[in-house]
């Protein structure tokens, strides 16, 4: 999630088991030694755009690292903060291992994907209970954690970390709603899914995101999950196939490999762009979530070097006229 959700997260995991004059130091820990694990962003490569797809959520989040991600906070926070507050090596450790502990797993309840189990699997878990930023998850959270920090209260800072439990809890409840509706809205289509997943929406847990994949294509709908259910019924796009829509490219060239590479970070979801040439997207994320015009994609370029690597580009369409339309999505028309 984002670094204020991640950051707050930390603090009140580590506030809540905190005890009379360490509460302040102890939130001071949680938080920024929450958001440590995000420093992966800084592994990329100007000759390589996908390098960072690749370390992002990787080893940084993994379960086995987080006592190493604890003790390299430790060290650095100990003598840069903590042991002019009169705390020992020991304490500083116990606050920075749970403050990191908490940012992988909050991570894999988002849609992106994290590797928890790196170096043994490379499998992105995305459980997709919550968007990436979801201010009903955070804002709370941040209230709760500022009350306990005024009032030197653990028993607020517990109230702000079983919220971060809850949330959640109720996005699991809303994913499996909203899976079972794009299930039968397959099924009156006469289609049987390979796979279907339902993903939230930018920052809320009403509207949801289904896709789901056949034998030849991706469909793609939006359903509202609220006392009663409702379907904005969406796109459709054929499968990538590379002999078919990208001929020229060699399988020993760099962009080949690239295509490879952004097929795993997207988890399969991918397809030529129906509507520019040489375009390869990732159908699992819109800004509308009924449509097929992906945040983000790579561009291959059939005039370029072999040892070339794939553009990545971002498309981050916020026109007031299509936020205007997933507004109505989420309350009415």
């Amino acid at each position: 999630m984002d670094p204020l959700s991640q950051a707050v997260l930390g603090a009140s995991a580590t506030q809540s088991i905190s005890r009379g004059k360490e509460h302040t130091t102890a939130g001071v820990l949680g938080f920024l030694s929450a958001m440590t694990p995000d420093l992966d962003v800084f592994i990329r490569s100007s000759n390589d755009p996908l390098l960072f797809l690749e370390y992002h959520r990787q080893f940084t989040h993994s379960l086995i690292f987080i006592p190493v991600g604890g003790l390299i906070c430790a060290i650095v926070l100990h003598y840069a903060y903590s042991r002019r507050r009169q705390f020992s090596f020991q304490k500083t450790l116990l606050f920075c291992t749970l403050g990191y502990a908490t940012h992988g797993l909050l991570d894999a309840c988002t849609t992106y994907g994290t590797l928890l189990l790196w170096p043994f699997s490379n499998e992105r878990f995305a459980w997709n209970f919550v968007s990436v930023i979801d201010p009903t998850f955070t804002v709370p959270i941040v209230i709760l954690l500022l009350l306990s920090g005024i009032k030197k209260s653990p028993v607020i800072a517990r109230v702000a970390f079983c919220w971060a439990l809850i949330y959640p809890c109720m996005g699991l409840v809303q994913r499996d709603r909203a899976t079972a509706i794009g299930t039968k809205l397959a099924a009156e289509r006469g289609h049987i899914p390979i796979r279907l997943e339902a993903k939230p929406s930018f920052a809320n847990l009403l509207v949801w995101k289904i896709v789901y994949e056949t034998e030849e294509r991706f469909y793609v709908d939006a359903v509202r999950v609220g006392l009663q259910a409702e379907v904005f019924p969406g796109d459709a796009v054929e499968k990538l196939n590379i002999d078919e829509d990208l001929p020229w490219i060699e399988a020993d060239h760099q962009q080949a490999k690239d295509i490879e590479r952004f097929r795993w970070f997207s988890n399969g979801y991918i397809a030529k762009d129906p509507n520019r040439d040489n375009i390869v997207i990732d159908i699992r994320y819109s800004m509308v979530p009924n449509e097929i015009k992906s945040l983000w994609a790579i561009r291959l370029n059939p005039d370029t070097d072999p040892n070339e690597h794939v553009e990545y580009i971002i498309n981050r369409d916020t026109r007031p006229e299509r936020l205007a339309v997933f507004g109505e999505m989420i309350f009415g028309k």
